[in-house]
């Protein structure tokens, strides 16, 4: 008896070695080794009330045309964007002119939002309605004023350049200022009552004008800068040209359909464009004149 038990024994192995036993957990589906990759795109907050339900229809369109997720990061300042771009935690990312100059050496231009038909936009400064004397910024001497973002380039190095090509200084121009950390904020402060004035992206405030008409009612447009170059969307320098080339393919063709369409008219933006590094070269004037007054 014993000695048939260790003969079929020895049969039923070698069968098992000849046909493949299965292997223990082996009706489970393998992990996949490559997760999908996600594209990540950096943003600041902007002018929308419902700004996550956005970001997700416009992430489910990118996504589509581009042939991967697209995940949108929302954080408070253009500081924290550039340093998820430097180290590689985001692909790509809407910031400002500013911080482009700055940081151009690690990021490549993707496109230049196209407001009113242009890739231009201005700063605007605004004050109450009831301040009727503001024309520009002497006027606001001694009094507390908003600024919007220290790496804005309206809502921050427009006005700051502005009053140092006016022989003022702008460190003692103000009796207080202080940072919203959007330009939403700077035109909510100002309607509140909270500053005397606050500088603010033109075409947010323009935006907002048709879309939150209550909001921009509690101010008033005292003065406009020149003409600078928009809001770029960048790119790290070290994202794969396919990628980029598949998000740049995806902004460009918003125009073409109707889902893209409205995305572009809920952003108030006739298109995104190409991008021409010289757009920023008035911009790039104003940082090497506060670089020059920097001790």
């Amino acid at each position: 008896m014993l000695r048939r038990q260790v003969v079929r024994a020895g049969l039923q192995s070698c069968l098992l070695s000849c046909i493949g036993a299965p292997s223990i957990g082996s009706a489970q589906t393998p992990a996949d080794p490559r997760p999908t990759r996600v594209l990540t795109f950096g943003t600041t907050p902007v002018f929308l009330d419902d700004q996550a339900g956005f970001l997700a229809r416009w992430a489910a369109y990118l996504g589509t045309a581009v042939g991967m997720p697209v995940k949108f990061v929302r954080r408070r300042s253009y500081r924290d964007i550039m340093a998820m771009l430097r180290s590689q935690e985001l692909d790509a990312a809407w910031i400002c002119g500013y911080p482009w100059v700055v940081n151009r050496n690690f990021l490549r231009g993707l496109s230049i939002p196209m407001y009113q038909g242009e890739p231009l936009y201005q700063s605007y400064l605004i004050v109450p309605p009831s301040d009727k004397s503001t024309h520009d910024l002497r006027d606001l001497a001694n009094l507390i004023y908003a600024f919007s973002d220290p790496d804005s380039n309206s809502g921050y190095l427009v006005p700051r350049t502005t009053l140092i090509r006016e022989g003022i200084d702008p460190d003692h121009h103000f009796s207080r200022v202080f940072f919203t950390w959007g330009h939403r904020n700077v035109v909510s402060a100002v309607s509140a009552g909270l500053c005397a004035g606050g500088s603010v992206d033109g075409y947010v405030w323009d935006t907002l004008e048709q879309v939150a008409p209550t909001l921009t009612q509690g101010t008033r447009v005292a003065w406009r800068s020149a003409r600078y170059g928009f809001p770029p969307v960048v790119v790290r320098a070290s994202l794969s040209a396919d990628i980029e080339e598949r998000l740049r393919a995806a902004m460009f063709g918003m125009t073409n359909s109707s889902e893209g369409q409205r995305l572009l008219k809920e952003l108030n933006l006739t298109s995104f464009g190409p991008f021409r590094p010289e757009v920023f070269d008035g911009i790039a004037e104003m940082v090497a004149l506060a670089s020059a007054r920097t001790p």
